[in-house]
């Protein structure tokens, strides 16, 4: 997610950094940097404009110049000026006093919206709603199929009347049916085109003035860049949209829609999606993609995504056992899965402080490396699995033999557990519940 525009401006800023005293002239020529980065990641003209003006306004006076750090002052006032750029904070979905909030999902075909109104009924339902998917997408072939196939997979249900009703219609009766079912979250998937027609834009605004949605979200593919600019001007000018859903921010790497939506159209990025599982779909924090644009990280993120992998009682238990010096197999491959179900692991290490994102790209992670884990440990026997310091050599080859994998990997394995047991134990008493999560308060170990 925004490699190459995150290359650049490290470029742009070591222009800052080998400075001790910075001029105005410094300024304007590290800006000149800094104003092509953005150029080249594809962000509005306009949006370049105004950014590289409010930043170089603030940089230029005395707060700058005079400063002892210089260099660290502009990375901060280009932060904050990013931040703004995007939006300041987090806008969340606008809950109907009387349910069922109704959510209509608009966009052109292509950018993922089926696919998104799954994964916001999925959001929404781990959060304690109860979501209905509406399917309004009349024309394309298969597109109702399409919205039950997704919908049984994150177990919401989904209205439909067929291909012969009309989408205002269906739209009605679903809100009906929602509040004589006790549903309090309907999700209506429109129909899309491949571009913006009158006909589509008239049938979006009629089911807008017949269900009158709290929210009216556009799904856009952020690796279009301007182009998905251009579209939310479009569909905002005639339906007044509420927010919008970037979809494919996980693949872009430039990130010229997310620094220019919000700016032209004046309406806020409400959530990202960041993958294809239907759990890869997170609200749009500012501040939080600012700094990942920067290269400072997204700890606040990452520590969320790991508090809501990690069971406060399995956290608790696993306290005990290192008090006791009784980590066994068996609890090392509970704690590689617990890691896993946080994420794709190349999106939680660009969460890290500190890394480039540009030299991920050449990092292979093996994604399997726990399905081969699991199988190793899964074919030692229970007593091996509780006192590995009995798997001798002949052990060790009945063991891989019986996993389909080599020595090395069983050696391998026993080593990485040797570590993970000898770090714990150095946890004190009391550290490790507050590591994982007890009363919420989450740290990570490093």
């Amino acid at each position: 997610m925004f490699g190459n525009l995150q290359d650049k401006l490290s470029e742009a800023f070591r222009k800052f950094k080998n400075k001790g005293k910075l001029t105005e002239a410094d300024v304007k020529e590290g800006m000149r940097a800094v104003k092509l980065a953005l150029l080249e990641a594809d962000v509005n003209f306009k949006v370049v404009k105004d950014f590289v003006a409010a930043v170089t306004e603030r940089a230029v006076g005395e707060e700058v110049l005079e400063s002892l750090m210089p260099a660290q002052q502009v990375i901060k006032i280009v932060n904050e000026e990013l931040t703004a750029l995007m939006g300041t904070s987090v806008s969340k979905i606008e809950i109907a006093s009387a349910p069922p909030t109704v959510i209509m999902m608009v966009g052109l075909q292509g950018a993922g919206k089926t696919t998104h109104a799954a994964k916001l009924a999925a959001y929404f339902k781990k959060d304690g709603k109860h979501p209905l998917l509406v399917a309004c997408d009349i024309y394309r072939p298969a597109a109702i199929k399409q919205l039950e196939v997704v919908g049984s997979q994150v177990d919401v249900p989904v209205f439909t009347m067929g291909d012969k009703t009309s989408p205002v219609d269906i739209s009605r009766a679903a809100v009906e049916h929602a509040k004589k079912s006790g549903l309090d979250m309907v999700i209506i998937d429109t129909a899309g085109r491949l571009h913006i027609d009158e006909d589509m834009m008239g049938e979006l605004v009629a089911i807008r003035d017949a269900v009158k949605p709290n929210e009216i979200l556009l799904t856009v593919d952020a690796m279009t860049g301007q182009d998905a600019v251009n579209v939310a001007q479009k569909f905002d000018s005639t339906l007044n949209i509420t927010g919008v859903i970037l979809t494919k921010l996980d693949g872009d790497t430039r990130g010229g829609a997310a620094l220019s939506v919000r700016h032209i159209t004046g309406k806020p990025i409400k959530f990202i999606g960041t993958g294809e599982k239907f759990d890869a779909l997170e609200p749009f924090y500012p501040d939080r993609m600012a700094s990942r644009i920067l290269g400072m990280g997204d700890m606040l993120s990452l520590i969320e995504k790991a508090q809501s992998a990690y069971d406060e009682k399995k956290a608790e238990e696993l306290e005990k056992k290192m008090l006791e010096n009784s980590f066994t197999l068996d609890d090392y491959l509970d704690q590689m899965k617990q890691v896993r179900s946080m994420g794709q692991m190349d999106q939680i290490l660009a969460m890290m402080p500190g890394i480039n994102q540009n030299a991920l790209k050449d990092v292979k992670i093996d994604e399997k490396m726990l399905d081969r884990t699991e199988a190793v440990i899964l074919s030692m026997t229970k007593e091996e699995r509780n006192k590995p310091d009995i798997i001798n050599a002949s052990r060790r080859k009945r063991i891989a033999a019986g996993s389909g994998t080599k020595v090395e990997d069983v050696n391998k394995l026993l080593k990485q557990y040797d570590q993970m047991k000898k770090m714990m134990k150095q946890l004190s008493s009391g550290k490790l519940g507050k590591m994982f999560g007890r009363k919420g308060k989450f740290k990570m170990p490093f």
